[in-house]
């Protein structure tokens, strides 16, 4: 299989929030491009709940979009998540947003899995983090491929403003040998990249 690189963005508002995401960088250590920041985020969708810390991360391996799918999915069972309420509170929330294979987007109107993600360009806690470990992002709309700078401009200033960093969390870091981040990856404080 060829190797794809996937958009993922993760959030958590339930139980230990920080742990939760740790458990997708932990699951995802070898295949990490870059992790964003920890965001503090309010919840989209109009249920009553508390805030979200939320990351965006972009990952690299041998897998097609729906092994990404399912990938989100067994990191949400293992969180425990439960699916009640639309757009309602979560242990652990994981999204494909976009994937790219052989230097293309992949686009698919699959109901099982819409790429990239239909309601991305709307979402600050996906594209502010996304924009802070990739300041060139572009993603893919239903009007043609535009910049993820842009698409943050284009935001309501109150939602975007509402996406906070969180300065004194950071999700863990995976190890390798000798207790170094794996290969030549930053600080995850600042946004973490290969």
């Amino acid at each position: 299989m060829t190797p794809t690189t996937a958009v993922l963005s993760a959030g958590s508002n339930i139980g230990d929030r920080l742990a939760h995401l740790t458990s997708v960088t932990d699951r995802l250590a070898d295949d990490l491009i870059a992790v964003s920041p920890v965001y503090s985020t309010p919840p989209w969708g109009g249920v009553e709940q508390d805030d979200f810390y939320n990351i965006t991360l972009i990952a690299s391996a041998d897998r097609g979009p729906y092994e990404w799918l399912d990938l989100c999915h067994e990191l949400e069972q293992a969180a425990d998540r439960r699916r009640d309420i639309r757009w309602g509170p979560r242990t652990l929330d994981v999204d494909v947003i976009s994937v790219v294979g052989d230097g293309a987007v992949v686009r698919s109107d699959d109901p099982t899995l819409v790429l990239p993600h239909p309601r991305a360009a709307e979402r600050a806690f996906v594209l502010v983090p996304w924009l802070a470990i990739d300041p060139d992002a572009t993603l893919w709309t239903s009007a043609g491929e535009r910049r993820v700078a842009d698409l943050v401009g284009r935001l309501d200033p109150a939602q975007r403003d509402g996406v906070v960093p969180v300065a004194d969390v950071a999700v863990s870091v995976p190890t390798g040998e000798a207790g170094t981040p794996p290969s030549d990856v930053a600080d995850v404080e600042e946004g973490r990249q290969r």
